[in-house]
């Protein structure tokens, strides 16, 4: 069984001010890297064999500081970056919702072009690292994606916000994946939240 605990990066300033990131490549804020200290202590106690990030600097960013404390194979993969939301980058909710009220965003990367590369994603963990555990920082969409593909998806609430810092829990068995937990921020201090 291979288990992947899934942290969400660390808060940047768009998160704080409500904007889509996608694959704009946005760093984190000194909340952010606070946050990802404690991810950090969350797997002080796992046996954790290796960590994998996005390659967008927000997420490898959470996952050097994680690995600071850890002294791991840190490994980016491009499968798991951000999904690109095209024209809607940089909009907030509000922005968004008056310009694009049907979410057709211009240059958007397509929902199945997105969760294949997922699926792929998860293979070549699987692969490297088949009955151990270990570490994936990623984002938003690509974790609420992941949570679609899982067997047990009714688990997760599809409506309910991640929180930076948050970690969620998959594992393989009988050749599919299924959701074990999802957004344990006990390891966050209230003020990261």
């Amino acid at each position: 069984m291979t288990k992947i605990y899934i942290a969400r990066h660390g808060e940047t300033d768009w998160n704080r001010a409500g904007k889509l990131q996608g694959a704009t490549d946005v760093p984190l804020n000194e909340e952010g890297r606070k946050q990802a200290v404690a991810c950090g202590k969350f797997f002080e106690d796992i046996a954790i064999q290796a960590i994998f990030t996005s390659p967008l600097q927000r997420a490898s960013e959470t996952a050097k500081i994680i690995n600071e404390q850890l002294h791991l194979p840190l490994i980016q993969i491009d499968a798991f970056r951000e999904r690109t939301f095209g024209a809607a980058e940089g909009m907030t909710y509000e922005e968004r919702s008056k310009v694009y009220p049907r979410k057709n965003y211009p240059n958007q990367e397509s929902f199945k072009a997105f969760r294949k590369r997922l699926v792929r994603g998860l293979q070549e963990i699987y692969e490297a690292y088949p009955d151990e555990d270990v570490a994936l920082i990623a984002h938003g969409a690509v974790i609420h994606t992941l949570f679609q593909i899982v067997q047990n998806a009714d688990f997760f609430p599809q409506h309910a916000r991640l929180s930076n810092g948050g970690v969620s829990t998959i594992y393989s068995k009988g050749g599919e994946w299924w959701l074990e937990a999802y957004n344990d921020i006990h390891h966050l201090p209230e003020n990261t939240i």
